[in-house]
């Protein structure tokens, strides 16, 4: 076997949620053109829909699973769907995520909840359901943030909160399954790529901080989604309780 087949996913089956925009389509196809079949996972069902179309023209099968995964019991679910489907579980892609900027002055107990419920929880939710399946080989990629690490000058407490508490979940629960089951547990930190997300951001914001990205430009989504890939594939079999940050430098700066 050569290096490239390490990177390949034929017959591997991925749940990855967020899958409805930016991020979780890219990482959808990315998977699906390594060969994976795809369970898309979102609260938006028409959105979901349009992801399984691309994941179809890039060849590859796909499911949608509307799914909130701050409900434990939706998680469950989804899981047990990808599993009655495709009849494995693989690699999850625990990409689903909320923000808020908020002054920490006024933000509520509500709005800060919501974040980690779903940042935060709904990972490990989706770990502990999608563990449940798999076997030795499995791979989980907790998507994190850069500002889990820095902070990027706006007020987004509850964010990074829970973006740094993804890189903790990742660590330890990389101690407790990859010895005992041979799943690894991964993170991957971004940087700014194009989102729903920085669609929101003040005017200005944006620009301004790609100006000082030594890259000098945002990331492209499938730069993302190939570092999925790889953490998920043969190619990263050695790693574990790992982030990887995917930033044009923005953190060294």
């Amino acid at each position: 076997m050569g290096v490239l087949d390490h990177f390949r996913l034929d017959g591997k089956v991925a749940i990855v949620t967020g899958a409805s925009s930016g991020l979780g389509v890219a990482t959808a196809v990315g998977l699906a053109e390594a060969g994976a079949a795809v369970v898309v996972a979102g609260r938006r069902k028409d959105r979901l829909t349009q992801t399984v179309a691309l994941v179809e023209q890039a060849g590859g099968k796909a499911l949608a699973v509307p799914t909130d995964v701050s409900d434990p019991d939706a998680c469950r679910a989804l899981a047990a769907a990808a599993v009655e489907h495709f009849g494995r579980l693989d690699i999850l892609v625990n990409n689903a995520g909320v923000g808020t900027a908020v002054p920490a002055s006024r933000e509520t107990p509500e709005e800060y909840r919501q974040v980690l419920d779903i940042n935060l929880m709904g990972a490990y939710w989706m770990a502990q359901a999608a563990g449940k399946h798999m076997t030795d080989g499995g791979s989980i990629i907790n998507i994190s943030s850069v500002l889990g690490i820095v902070s990027a000058g706006m007020p987004q407490a509850a964010y990074s909160s829970a973006k740094a508490g993804l890189l903790g979940l990742t660590r330890d629960l990389a101690a407790q399954w990859t010895g005992r089951k041979g799943i690894r547990v991964n993170a991957i930190a971004p940087g700014f790529f194009p989102s729903e997300m920085t669609d929101q951001y003040p005017d200005g914001y944006y620009e301004q901080r790609i100006a000082q990205v030594p890259a000098g430009r945002a990331g492209d989504p499938m730069e993302f989604a190939a570092t999925v890939v790889f953490l998920a594939s043969r190619g990263a079999g050695y790693i574990t309780g790992a982030t990887i940050v995917v930033d044009g430098g923005a953190t060294i700066v």
